[in-house]
């Protein structure tokens, strides 16, 4: 039998949202980001199925420093024949070379420069888009006090940023150097 609302958030924590909901206003509406370039970090990446049933691989990406700091961009990378080029390219990046390891959790601390563009659908409903990325370091979340959570199936989900930890040198094949970039 399904609980009520009442049997879920019982004394203490009724209070608790009774009070938190009375003091909050609501949050506005994210617009999409300003086109450009963004310091991010992936903070996660995994297969999906699009509602079409097309099959890929979607990377989180969070921005890292500036007014947009903690705010989330998501880019699809497409497992199809026509796709597999541009797939395998940018699975590439991340050391992933075989299907095999896309069943693997991503290894956590890719900091990239990410190109973010802007794209209008026909009913004018505006949404950003990765255009590409570049992994410029891997950075030492082990420490990370708020790990990032898995992937919902809300891309409208925002979380809290992470400042990033002192970077390591990349270990993966094609991988730039922060210095390189000037983006230590």
């Amino acid at each position: 039998m399904k609980k009520s609302f009442r049997q879920i958030l019982e004394g203490k924590h009724l209070e608790d949202l009774t009070s938190a909901w009375a003091s909050t206003e609501a949050s506005e509406e994210f617009e999409p980001l300003p086109p450009g370039e963004y310091l991010a970090r992936i903070v996660s990446g995994g297969l999906f199925e699009a509602q079409t049933g097309t099959r890929g691989y979607k990377l989180t990406f969070r921005i890292l420093e500036g007014e947009h700091e903690g705010r989330q961009v998501w880019h699809d990378i497409w497992l199809t024949p026509p796709a597999m080029g541009m797939a395998k390219r940018d699975l590439g990046k991340l050391g992933i070379t075989d299907p095999a390891q896309l069943n693997e959790p991503l290894k956590p601390g890719f900091r990239c420069k990410v190109k973010v563009v802007l794209r209008r659908e026909d009913d004018g409903t505006e949404y950003n888009r990765v255009r590409r990325f570049e992994v410029v370091g891997i950075d030492d979340v082990a420490d990370d006090l708020f790990p990032p959570k898995p992937m919902t199936d809300d891309p409208d989900e925002t979380e809290a940023s992470h400042a990033p930890t002192e970077p390591t040198e990349p270990s993966l094949p094609g991988v730039v150097s922060e210095v390189a970039h000037g983006i230590a």
